[in-house]
């Protein structure tokens, strides 16, 4: 880790062992936020039959990414206004209550309903999480730090099916939420006794209507993204009414924004270029991974005929890949303080590994498809982080919160529509490629299901797999295509120096008093 930052008036710097007890405790916390999102699918099947709600099953996941992508920006805002600490343990008391009610839920409605809560506490997780590396953390150190962050997102993709799994088959599936209570009350403490947040700024008014209208518009983007091709047809009245619905409330959101005193995402934002050209690489990024990478499990246990667990630990070349580039970047960043050339290398090496993955077909070998993989992780380990390491570094300190959350809600954003997006890519090709290869009246699966599609009978089974696997080629050709677009995208990112001050010092300098004569 890093030495501790030099002091300056106002107030001294944060001892390096303080800050690495911090930065261990924001790791939980980050973990927790971040293993949610991969430890329930496994346990899905599981869950729906005790509970006896299949058809709600979607809602289960839509709940909590709603609610955590909603309230993402609201948290940068109120971290800016009242100091993230405070924040900070609300969110991570609220995720708890969430967890332990999950855990708790006799029916499906209870348990949508707190999946929805679990997701309000997570949308603060991540976002003020990442903002407090900037309280305490120069820019110029930054990268080092974030690198784990990096390392946090893909060992919990990696973990997260796995420990799903052995619940579900040792103990219940309900564990997979009592899990996260422990590791939270750790978090909490560490954080109330050893972060020291600056003092809550007074006299504020929060913008009650442009965060109810961003609410709105962001609630209104998601269900259409998520609802879309599965619940509703695209064309239904519902999705309609929800599109429409969206773009007005993103205009009157707009237009109160140039009203309010104290914006929840202030507009101002998007006249800094750095801010503007990250949020638009972390979108397409985010469109081009989430739309794409979901697919390599389909594909593993469909095509590959590899169980769930199995196509999990598949996945872990593209994590370790990420790990090891998201960590070594941010050292490198630190060492040299230069931080452009990392998401362009990284969205051009993602850009080739996604078009190596559009020429995977039924005989492919699985180590193949596994080091495809690995370079998928190995250019994104040199994106993600380095995006919001660019723009706390560009912002005044007033707007690290809001800018830490607008850089992530627009890659969740992106991430929302991609899965969508590339859903109806991939349906739309495998209904052509079955009329193609299988004779017309031939029963099929409603639903791609791997156990059942195993059983279909040789001569249907050989020819619905080439067709599954023809299928993935475009959805990877269009994800390749979107990254290129990245990669044109981060050549537009201006560089500047990265500061050797932690935020919260630089304030502390503005903030002390004249020294007398």
């Amino acid at each position: 880790m890093t030495a501790a930052p030099e002091a300056v008036p106002g107030q001294p710097a944060e001892p390096a062992p303080r800050v690495r007890l911090i930065f261990g405790a924001l790791m939980l916390v980050l973990l927790l936020a971040s293993l949610d999102q991969t430890i329930v699918s496994t346990a899905l099947p599981t869950i729906v039959g005790d509970l006896h709600g299949l058809n709600h099953i979607s809602w289960v996941v839509t709940a909590y990414l709603l609610a955590s992508t909603v309230s993402g920006p609201v948290y940068g805002k109120l971290g800016d206004l009242y100091g993230r600490k405070l924040v900070l343990q609300f969110a991570i008391v609220l995720f708890l209550v969430g967890s332990a009610l999950c855990g708790l839920s006799q029916n499906m409605t209870q348990l949508i309903g707190f999946r929805a809560l679990q997701g309000l506490g997570a949308g603060g997780l991540m976002v003020t999480t990442i903002a407090v590396v900037g309280d305490i953390v120069p820019p110029r150190d930054r990268g080092r730090y974030q690198g784990f962050f990096g390392a946090v997102f893909g060992v919990s993709t990696v973990i997260g099916p796995l420990i799903g799994g052995f619940f579900v088959d040792n103990l219940s599936w309900r564990w997979i939420f009592y899990v996260n209570l422990p590791v939270g009350a750790v978090a909490w403490f560490v954080i109330a006794a050893v972060f020291h947040a600056h003092t809550a700024r007074v006299n504020v008014k929060i913008d009650y209507l442009g965060a109810s209208l961003l609410a709105g518009s962001l609630s209104a983007i998601v269900l259409f993204t998520s609802l879309g091709g599965t619940t509703y047809g695209w064309a239904a009245p519902e999705m309609i009414a929800m599109l429409v619905v969206g773009i007005v409330l993103l205009i009157g959101f707009i237009w109160a924004e140039r009203r309010a005193a104290e914006p929840i995402l202030p507009l101002e934002l998007f006249r800094n270029p750095i801010f503007s050209v990250t949020s638009a690489v972390g979108f397409v990024v985010g469109l081009a991974l989430f739309g794409a990478v979901t697919y390599l499990p389909l594909y593993l246990q469909i095509v590959k005929g590899h169980s769930p667990t199995v196509s999990g630990l598949f996945l872990t070349p593209l994590m370790g890949g990420l790990l090891v580039t998201s960590i070594a970047s941010g050292f490198l960043i630190s060492r040299f303080g230069r931080y452009k050339a990392f998401p362009i290398v990284g969205t051009a090496v993602t850009a080739f590994a996604l078009f190596l993955l559009s020429r995977i077909a039924v005989d492919t070998p699985s180590w193949e498809v596994g080091l495809f993989m690995l370079i998928v992780g190995l250019g994104l380990g040199l994106v993600m982080q380095v995006l919001v390491l660019a723009v706390q570094n560009s912002v005044d300190y007033k707007h690290l919160g809001v800018a830490t959350s607008g850089s992530t809600l627009f890659r969740q954003i992106g991430g929302s529509i991609g899965v969508a997006a590339f859903g109806a890519v991939f349906v739309n090709r495998l209904h052509a490629e079955i009329a193609k290869l299988l004779p017309p009246g031939v029963k099929l699966p409603a639903a791609a299901n791997p156990a059942a599609i195993k059983h279909l009978p040789p001569a249907v089974h050989d020819p619905y797999v080439h067709a599954f696997a023809a299928s993935l080629r475009p959805v990877f050709l269009v994800a390749a295509s979107v990254a290129v677009l990245a990669f044109v995208l981060s050549w537009l990112l201006r560089e500047i120096p990265l500061r050797k001050t932690s935020a919260a010092e630089r304030r502390a300098a503005s903030t002390a008093p004249e020294p007398s004569s």
